[in-house]
Order: structure tokens, then sequence, then C-alpha cells
């Protein structure tokens, strides 16, 4: 099998927005050395759904260590509901974007890291709603989807049991933390390489390792 990373993330992390430019990096750069995969964690499960409010204060005072660590900028119209979640009315959960990942993966399926990247653009710099349908509109454009299909597998149940699937396997990885990301080199060979935010250089040192041990 050729070797592949495989990137453990969720749409709702905010510290997997601040590891999107070192993981879209990586990908950009050994894409063509390894395939890299993308599994959706299921941070904030439907069942689970509680108003913004109830992390509000807890996001208020860590989106400004992410930013910090890892350069990013969080944009002010998801700020705005951050600072003023009395009149937000968002109740964030993981399905939604789940589903749309998967429904991405069945077509472009090469190309989830940088998809993964668009949605968390979508949520943190722009101030989508990722539980409204029509967050994903613009997404479609970009990737000449068809805007029909894509909506109908969005409602699709099937396409709910394979988001969920993703949780599953995220769960048998041993993941407890987002972002999180394995280097297989073959079946029985799985190296973690990053768990929680890592820079460039500290995982490309940690891939090197491994491939030097394995030759």
């Amino acid at each position: 099998m050729k070797p592949r990373i495989i990137y453990c993330y969720d749409a709702y992390c905010g510290w997997c927005f601040g590891f999107s430019p070192v993981i879209k990096d990586l990908w950009t750069r050994y894409g063509n050395t390894f395939d890299f995969e993308t599994l959706s964690g299921g941070m904030i499960p439907a069942e689970s759904t509680k108003h913004i409010g109830n992390i509000a204060g807890y996001i208020r005072e860590a989106y400004k260590h992410v930013e910090d660590m890892a350069g990013v900028k969080f944009g002010e119209d998801f700020l705005w509901h951050i600072n003023n979640p009395d009149l937000s009315d968002w109740f964030p959960n993981s399905e939604m974007p789940a589903v749309a990942m998967a429904i991405f993966r069945e077509k472009f399926p090469a190309a989830t890291v940088g998809f993964a990247s668009d949605l968390q653009t979508a949520l943190y710099s722009e101030g989508r709603d990722l539980t409204d349908k029509e967050a994903y509109r613009h997404l479609l454009e970009k990737y000449d989807m068809d805007a029909d299909e894509f909506y109908t597998k969005l409602a699709d149940p099937a396409y709910t049991e394979k988001a969920h699937y993703d949780f599953s396997l995220v769960k048998q990885l041993g993941v407890s933390g987002f972002p999180c990301v394995f280097l297989q080199l073959e079946e029985s060979k799985l190296y973690m390489i990053a768990r929680g935010y890592s820079d460039g250089p500290t995982i490309e040192k940690r891939i090197s390792n491994i491939l030097a041990e394995n030759n």
C-alpha cells in the first residue's frame, strides 16, 4: 500500500483551524509521496447540541491562544457570535459538516485536506453557520459540484451513516482530541505524528525519523 497521512479533525475545532495551514502545506508538498485522508471527529454530537452561549466564554479566551501560537486570525463575523451570544441563533454540532465531508470525499478523495480547510475558513473566518445547509453553497461553486446532487445527498441518511462511520474510525484510532495526525506505512504500521497543534518542521522531522526507522 502507498503510505498515507490520516488527518483526524473536526470542523468545529478551533485548534484545527489553527493547524489548517500546517496540514495544507504538508498536503501540497507531499501529496505525491503520501495519500492524504481526512476523517471527521464528531467533536460535538448532534444529540449534544447546545446554544453557543454555553461555550462562548471559553472560546472568548481560547481563540487568542490559537491566534498567538498558529498565526491565524479569527474573523469578526465569527467573533460576533462569541461576543454577543445572547443575540446569536447558533447551535453548533459536528454532523452536517461531517456529512458534507463524506459527500466531498466520494467525489474528490485526494482533496479532503483542502476541503476541511475551506469548511473551517467558512466558519472561523467568514462566520458561516455550518449547521445551515446554505453555508456550503459557495464551496459547491468553487469545486464545480452540482448543487442538486449535493443537497440531495446532504439529506440522505446513507451519508449521515458515512459521517458517523468517520466518527467511529476516529474513536478506534484512540483519538481523544483534535487535531490528530497519523502516518500509516502498512496495515499494521500506524504512527501518531501530531496530537494537538504542531508546527510543520516538527511533523516533518517525525516523518523523517519514522521513514528512516523503516528503511
